[in-house]
């Protein structure tokens, strides 16, 4: 599919969100995107479009109301990431839900939540709070989870697990220096314990951010099959992409 459409949209009583869809009628499945620590820039747009490429109606919410980071400005970045509250983040993803759940394009029974770094922290959080209207998650590099200290003092989620019910892809990069092989084995361990449908697969030589092209940190290969599990993820639970 290379036909889409993509544009800024009002949430309702909330921030404003990057959408991207497939440009014909659909119905389509749709996933909540959530974002890095530098804001709804051209990358993330850009991953909205190969969402939509794929068949799907993506959703950005612009958990930093405008504001936008370069990859170089990881203090101001970071500095902005310590400022998030961690519900009235869930409250915002819950409006992208509903704006999802309300067009017509959108099929109401499969949406499916995808985040990277911060953001992966954000869609494990989703795939519990929201639990009743996800049907798939996929976290990239997300941070914090369950770390043994923070580096930026947001609390470890491990006690959701019991409330998910979406199956649920983390993928991580065996050279990421913040999240430690340590951390993969309690999220994997809650998760077991909590008999919980997940998968969770390690890179070898890729670290912290190898998904993202503009970063120094990108890893084509690893970037490549991280997608491509992703989409698989998203084509069994949420339905055939194009």
């Amino acid at each position: 599919m290379s036909q889409i459409t993509s544009e800024w949209v009002q949430l309702k009583n909330g921030p404003r969100a990057w959408y991207a869809r497939p440009a014909d009628a659909g119905p389509h499945p749709a996933v909540l995107v959530f974002i890095e620590a530098f804001g709804v820039n051209a990358h993330f747009q850009d991953v909205a479009g190969r969402l939509a490429r794929a068949g799907y109606c993506a959703m950005v919410p612009d958990l930093y109301h405008g504001k936008i980071y370069e990859y170089s400005d990881f203090a101001g970045a970071i500095g902005h990431l310590k400022t998030l509250n961690d519900e009235v983040v869930m409250q915002e993803a819950s409006l992208a839900i509903q704006a999802l759940q309300q067009r017509a394009e959108v099929r109401k029974d499969a949406i499916g939540a995808l985040g990277f770094c911060m953001g992966g922290r954000y869609a494990f959080m989703a795939n519990a709070i929201h639990a009743d209207q996800l049907r798939a998650a996929v976290a990239f590099y997300g941070g914090g989870i369950a770390p043994d200290q923070d580096s930026v003092g947001r609390n470890p989620v491990l006690h959701l697990v019991d409330q998910m019910r979406a199956p649920l892809l983390l993928l991580y990069g065996a050279e990421d220096q913040s999240i430690t092989a340590e951390e993969h084995g309690r999220i994997a361990t809650a998760l077991s314990t909590a008999r919980k449908r997940y998968t969770l697969t390690v890179f070898p030589g890729a670290p912290h951010g190898f998904f993202a092209d503009p970063r120094d940190s990108f890893r084509p290969e690893a970037a490549k099959e991280g997608w491509r599990l992703a989409l698989d993820h998203f084509t069994r639970y949420l339905g055939a992409s194009a």
